[in-house]
């Protein structure tokens, strides 16, 4: 699929509501475009630059554990991750994409907290800048939109509540909820 996401309802700002924004130095530059268009997205709607850390990392491998060592905290409303992953010559490219995004998703469904992931997969550099704020759009701008939308969307779904930590990590079953 190419082109731009589609735009996605976003709620009102919370009060003391806060984000992370975990970015990857393995292609540096295209992840500052990145990280731009996911800090813009949040100026946009309202979220002030003292309310939005920046994070870097080695790559996009070490993201996951980022953003699951920021999550814990329980201090983000959200966490972004941004990053690129350009296929070389050998099978790397798929093992580092890979584990970004399944990382990235385990740490958003351990924790509870909302997770945007962009991460840019992609054949050529040429096709990374398109995609980091080119004529494809900002992979950045996009994640941190959808972690503003689910940011804003979990307490509805949870009656403003909290969410409960997973119950496998405390060594018990999960108890439905009444």
């Amino acid at each position: 699929m190419t082109g731009r996401a589609p735009g996605a309802g976003i709620g009102p700002r919370q009060a003391g509501e806060r984000f992370a924004v975990v970015a990857a130095r393995f292609n540096e530059p295209i992840s500052r475009k990145l990280l731009d268009g996911a800090v813009a997205a949040f100026a946009t709607h309202g979220i002030t630059d003292d309310a939005v850390e920046v994070h870097w990392v080695p790559g996009s491998f070490e993201l996951p554990q980022a953003a699951l060592m920021l999550a814990r905290t329980r201090r983000y409303a959200g966490i972004v991750c941004v990053g690129a992953v350009i296929k070389g010559e050998t099978p790397h490219f798929d093992y580092v994409a890979g584990v970004a995004a399944h990382g990235i998703s385990r740490a958003a469904l351990d924790t509870g907290v909302p997770m945007g992931i962009g991460v840019i997969t992609s054949l050529t550099e040429e096709q990374a800048w398109a995609r980091a704020g080119g004529a494809v759009g900002n992979r950045g701008e996009e994640a941190a939109l959808a972690t503003l939308a689910m940011a804003r969307w979990q307490p509805i779904a949870l009656g403003s509540r909290p969410p409960k930590r997973d119950a496998r990590r405390r060594g018990g079953r999960a108890r439905p909820r009444r």
